[in-house]
């Protein structure tokens, strides 16, 4: 079998569950930002005792759990190139922020990550088509899954966030959580479907418009 053109993107929790590989119905997926949108921001973050769900986060989650749509987290991990931890660390907090989650009955069905940065160190140090704005983590996992992307939508606090979204045909979203405290407030913010106060709002509003189904 030939190699997939999105292998290059690095995974972590891939959920094998045949469901979302039914090759006759495509479903739309919920891409999430990690760092100020799932998690509190915290600069570079390395340490599980610094990893705190941001309020509600859970409860949106489990909100989309429970209507069948795919949740997919899509982050730079610049720290990882800068030397603040390593990948194995990085395994290591997801493990804790996916434990996090379980315990509120949430889940999310795979992680995608960039490790790289042009400011980075050894083999980190380099652009990337992973790193958003560049959209292969969501073609990745578009990859992985049987997903609709044009029914899809990115949630995410910074505006490289929404044009990764919309590079890969999805709908966009920001948040006032995170970065998007100032964020919001930029010209660039209009880009994004809407503006919503945090993750629990964005999903909220995304039923109401029907954007999601229930």
């Amino acid at each position: 079998m030939s190699p997939r053109k999105y292998d290059f993107v690095h995974r972590h929790f891939i959920d094998p569950a045949p469901r979302w590989r039914d090759q006759r119905h495509p479903v739309p997926a919920v891409f999430l930002d990690r760092d100020g949108v799932v998690n509190e921001e915290v600069h570079y973050l390395s340490k599980i005792d610094d990893l705190a769900l941001i309020p509600g986060t859970a409860a949106a989650i489990k909100q989309l759990n429970d209507a069948g749509i795919p949740v997919m987290i899509v982050t730079n991990q610049s720290a990882v190139a800068r030397g603040y931890l390593t990948e194995a660390g990085l395994r290591d907090l997801h493990e804790a922020m996916l434990a996090m989650l379980a315990r509120a009955g949430a889940s999310v069905q795979g992680i995608y990550y960039s490790p790289y940065h042009p400011d980075g160190v050894e083999g980190y140090r380099r652009e990337s088509e992973c790193r958003k704005p560049g959209p292969a983590m969501i073609l990745a996992a578009a990859e992985d899954f049987v997903i609709s992307l044009g029914d899809s939508v990115l949630i995410g606090d910074r505006i490289n966030d929404i044009r990764a979204g919309r590079a890969a045909g999805t709908h966009a979203v920001i948040v006032k959580t995170g970065h998007g405290a100032k964020e919001t407030t930029w010209p660039e913010a209009a880009e994004a479907d809407f503006i919503a106060d945090d993750l629990q709002a964005a999903v909220t509003e995304l039923f109401a418009r029907g954007v999601l189904a229930r």
